[in-house]
């Protein structure tokens, strides 16, 4: 029979083996999107395609959502995070090949398959939940995203190292930075399989049955009706939740691509150097994932929507910032800085909001349909940058942005209050 101490011993193993694959993504992708947009770029031979580089990989994490939570459902948390993580792998090989014969459309499709790297690391957050309780799931869940941290601030930061080992081997311009996505990614994969043992939506979905049978068993000797008998809280959705916990995270995730996606552009244009632009990045994605435990704590003890207004304050901040000292480097890496943490509390409290919102049954399909809206919004948001950057500058983008800041902050007040922890 599973006990409770079996589940407990199930979620440290689990968040141990998630925050190793988290430091691994960290590395693999920290520097695609800066060496990205750059690289599309030179190749398309224009600065308005730069925001594809944001685009085609938040469009692959967009489009592997949904196709990685059915396979989980299927088959677990550990095959469908481990092919993710190979789909990135592939993709760095792909973005390697179109430097060397200078394609913009293949450049495009290995972005897209290294966005599925990204759709493993927003899923990792989920898994972090599947046999967490509600009053920890915020801190677990955080844990994980923190541990991005490490490896997504050294991996802008690789910029240069990789171009000097990718000149060593001959590799194209500005392609050594591929070389940490290809073995990160790799490595990633063979974590998943070996380290997800038992897997924890498995052993979830186990343990809610056995929760379940034993619910029953105390409902029907206490002489309550059979027909109550199997219903519970946990077996209904609630819609109000999802919805807004879905716009809250889509929304945000829109908001950080859009303007971080053109920072390095906007920065690279003004003169600062590569590793200027690796630095700042380094200090936004630092913003990202250091502090999520915290975001994490204040979801569970404050609430789920006051952490995720929290986050939107954060975001309107950062967005006066760049907006009006956009000719300045400092109040650009200031406003990066506060666009990360805001989208952290914004993303680690919807995250917990949509997982108690949502059914057990139905839990990992609306994790993934989530998924895909949050990724395809950013996917949007890195398309359209570009053209706001070319038509109004970096600092019409960022004041344009803060009208999606205006929705979420409007919607999370006017939305009833249905859950103890919203």
């Amino acid at each position: 029979m599973l006990t409770a101490a079996d589940v407990a011993r199930a979620q440290r193993r689990t968040r141990t083996v998630l925050m190793i694959g988290q430091v691994l993504a960290g590395l693999g992708m920290g520097a695609t999107l800066s060496i990205g947009a750059i690289l599309a770029g030179e190749i398309s031979g224009s600065p308005a395609f730069s925001g594809m580089a944001a685009t085609m990989v938040t469009l692959g994490a967009a489009l592997a959502a949904v196709p990685l939570a059915r396979l989980a459902r299927r088959a677990g948390r550990a095959p469908a995070l481990a092919t993710g993580a190979l789909t990135a792998a592939t993709g760095a090989v792909v973005c390697t090949v179109a430097a060397g014969v200078q394609s913009f459309p293949v450049l495009l499709v290995g972005l897209a398959l290294i966005g599925s790297g990204t759709a493993v690391n927003l899923q990792s957050r989920f898994a972090a939940a599947d046999l967490a309780s509600p009053a920890t799931r915020g801190r677990d869940l955080s844990l994980v995203v923190w541990a991005t941290t490490v490896g997504a601030v050294a991996g802008p930061n690789r910029i240069g190292p990789g171009e000097q080992l990718g000149g060593v081997l001959g590799m194209p311009e500005l392609t050594g930075p591929f070389l940490f996505t290809l073995v990160a990614q790799s490595l990633a994969a063979v974590l998943y399989l070996l380290g997800l043992r038992p897997d924890p939506l498995v052993l979830a979905a186990a343990w809610a049955t056995e929760q379940q049978r034993v619910a029953d068993a105390e409902r029907a000797s206490a002489g309550y009706a059979e027909s109550a008998v199997g219903e519970s809280r946990a077996d209904v959705d609630d819609r109000a939740g999802i919805r807004l916990a879905v716009l809250s995270i889509a929304l945000s995730h829109a908001t950080m691509v859009a303007v971080m996606a053109m920072t390095p552009v906007h920065l690279t244009a003004h003169g600062a150097s590569l590793v200027i632009v690796g630095f700042t990045i380094s200090l936004h994605i630092a913003g990202m994932y250091a502090l999520s435990p915290v975001f994490g704590v204040l979801a569970d003890r404050v609430g789920r929507r006051p952490t995720i207004l929290l986050g939107q304050g954060m975001l309107a901040a950062s967005l006066l910032m760049t907006g009006f000292g956009a000719e300045a480097e400092g109040w650009v890496v200031a406003g990066l800085i506060f666009l990360g943490l805001g989208w952290s509390a914004s993303t680690v409290a919807g995250s917990a909001l949509l997982t108690d919102s949502a059914s057990v049954a139905r839990r990992t399909t609306v994790q993934g349909r989530s998924d895909l809206i949050m990724s395809g919004s950013g996917a949007l948001g890195g398309a359209l940058a570009g053209v706001v950057l070319a038509a109004s500058g970096y600092s019409g983008l960022s004041f344009a942005t803060l009208g999606l800041v205006a929705v979420v902050v409007v919607a999370n007040i006017v939305t009833p209050r249905r859950a103890v922890l919203t």
